[in-house]
């Protein structure tokens, strides 16, 4: 019997226009609505639904497209869904966000592509109640500088975001997520971007990562959730 990875597997949902769509080397403009062999339907429910016939997932990542590139967004929907899954934490990046009242399930996430460094000063008001996001493209370091830096600003857990790799088989920025554990050894990373398999996942977890942000893989079958953690 294969033991599970040490490894924390948190499925992501990306919604763009009312629909769950898949993510792809960070264009957003070209998503398309997902269709796999985990589920055929772009419905939120249903892909939610989907996810947990894999395994009792405890988190969720939900990414707002339409609020992070300012076209809208989908407080209602996210809102229902919250209601409807009351014992599920759900980490959510909405864009460019002030401190506001959140449903006990609902951790704000923080990306750095959305702060300039005037604004890198609201989120001492967050009180370390959030999730922040590093964000990288394929030329780097997104947003505002000193949130890859000043720990001051950071709360207890990290995304490494490497958004030219999401939805790709190029695996996962294994140089950028082992500097950061090098220098930072306290911290909490979380992997997110271009992971393919258990074999990446095995990767991640001897350079210090226990936790990982999936979905294509997950639709794909090529990551097995029983044979990690889910809580």
């Amino acid at each position: 019997m294969t033991s599970a990875l040490p490894m924390k597997i948190i499925p992501v949902i990306d919604l763009k226009d009312g629909l769950v769509v898949h993510a792809h080397l960070g264009l957003r403009d070209q998503y398309l609505p997902i269709h796999s062999q985990l589920c055929q339907s772009a419905d939120l429910f249903q892909v939610m639904a989907a996810f947990l016939t894999l395994t009792d997932f405890d988190c969720f990542y939900i990414a707002d497209l339409n609020a992070i590139t300012g076209l809208g967004h989908h407080e209602a929907l996210i809102a229902e869904l919250l209601k409807t899954y009351p014992q599920k934490t759900f980490w959510i990046d909405s864009g460019y966000q002030t401190l506001k009242a959140y449903a006990d399930n609902h951790l704000p996430v923080l990306g750095s592509e959305c702060y300039n460094e005037d604004q890198t000063v609201e989120l001492k008001a967050f009180k370390k109640r959030f999730i922040l996001s590093l964000d990288y493209g394929a030329l780097g370091a997104l947003g505002a500088t000193s949130l890859f830096s000043d720990q001051s600003l950071w709360p207890e857990t990290i995304i490494i975001m490497t958004l030219n790799r999401v939805g790709g088989r190029q695996g996962p920025d294994v140089e950028t997520l082992t500097t950061f554990c090098k220098r930072y050894p306290k911290q909490h990373f979380v992997a997110a971007g271009g992971i393919r398999h258990n074999e990446d996942l095995q990767a991640l977890t001897k350079i210090g990562i226990q936790q990982a942000l999936l979905a294509s893989a997950l639709h794909s079958g090529d990551i097995v959730p029983s044979r990690c953690r889910s809580k």
